[in-house]
């Protein structure tokens, strides 16, 4: 099969189109033809080495929408022909994926394979993050830095939909402000060109918001801490900023704040049954309308080294999906 290899730990150049075995599936999993798949940050981390240097070459990928074309003795609830979204095992970037059955999802009636693929890692990861980690109670008003990525414009949707009051969203990129705000962020702001701790508390009343969703690390959560309201749930589960921040325990029990981290990854390794229930969600408000997945740009599979040099360049906006198939 043709697929994307990772030959060795570096920039998007060691990422080469090639010729590799087709995955071998056990009893628990099923094997699918991979139709689309998406490029997640955590790819690019991985690709640097950043996640920790395992065996090499290897297929990259956190997600793929496809369909079955064999499955495992023990698999029962998915059938042949099947579309299905689904957590690999062996990569993404391939024509073919092997899953674990506890980490597939079958796809909605109506909901393409576009929007499928855009969605496992970013929705169920905003869904997490909201609904289980920051238990978003209605009228509350939220902050989702780096509001105008894949994760970024999927929490803001889901922010309104769960009953925020407010959704306010930093960028780092002022020509992305309106990708925020078409999302549904009823304020934007750029944290490179002001404080954005200030303007949010100016925005507030001086109250601060409720929950602070926290991708980027650094200063950013340092600075974060300076508007989150007492009894505030600052979320952190990504460090994209490159830098790590510090956070004084004097900042916390007085004020009642909360700081919690949360990995999709470490979830899907050693929890993937409490994804069960969030897959029925999200999938659901997908397959209704209410929720939509946004698309940035396509790429082929053999454009993946470029499709990640976009992503890097902090340019791209939304979804980045690789079309393995057509």
């Amino acid at each position: 099969m043709k697929a994307v290899l990772v030959t060795e730990y570096g920039g998007p150049e060691v990422l080469k189109y090639a010729e590799a075995d087709r995955p071998e599936i056990s009893p628990d999993q099923v094997l699918i033809q991979v139709e689309k798949t998406s490029v997640n940050y955590a790819d690019i981390n991985s690709r640097y080495g950043k996640k920790g240097k395992g065996k090499l070459p290897y297929i990259p990928g956190l997600d793929t929408a496809g369909l079955i074309v064999e499955r495992g003795a023990n698999v029962s609830h998915f059938e042949i022909g099947q579309r299905v979204i689904a957590f690999p095992a062996s990569g993404s970037y391939a024509e073919y994926a092997a899953a674990n059955k506890n980490l597939t999802y079958a796809i909605p009636d109506g909901l393409s394979f576009e929007e499928a693929a855009a969605c496992p890692t970013v929705s169920f990861l905003s869904y997490k993050l909201l609904q289980d980690l920051a238990r978003i109670q209605k009228g509350e008003t939220v902050l989702v830095h780096a509001a105008a990525g894949g994760v970024g414009t999927t929490a803001i949707q889901l922010a309104n939909i769960l009953g925020a009051g407010r959704v306010i969203g930093t960028v780092g990129n002022a020509g992305k402000a309106e990708i925020a705000r078409e999302a549904g962020a009823d304020q934007v702001i750029c944290y490179e060109n002001e404080p954005f701790a200030e303007k949010v508390m100016e925005w507030t009343d001086g109250k601060g918001v409720d929950i602070i969703l926290d991708s980027i690390a650094g200063r950013v959560t340092e600075e974060s801490l300076d508007c989150l309201a007492p009894y505030g749930r600052l979320i952190h589960f990504g460090n994209s900023g490159g830098a790590p921040g510090t956070i004084l325990t004097k900042d916390l029990h007085s004020s009642c704040r909360s700081v919690l981290g949360f990995s999709l990854g470490t979830t899907r390794k050693q929890r993937p049954e409490i994804l069960q229930e969030t897959a029925a969600k999200v999938l659901a408000l997908l397959a209704e309308g209410r929720l939509q997945m946004k698309i940035g740009r396509h790429f082929a599979l053999e454009e993946a080294a470029e499709a990640h040099r976009w992503v890097e360049s902090r340019k791209s906006t939304g979804k980045v999906i690789l079309d393995v198939k057509g």
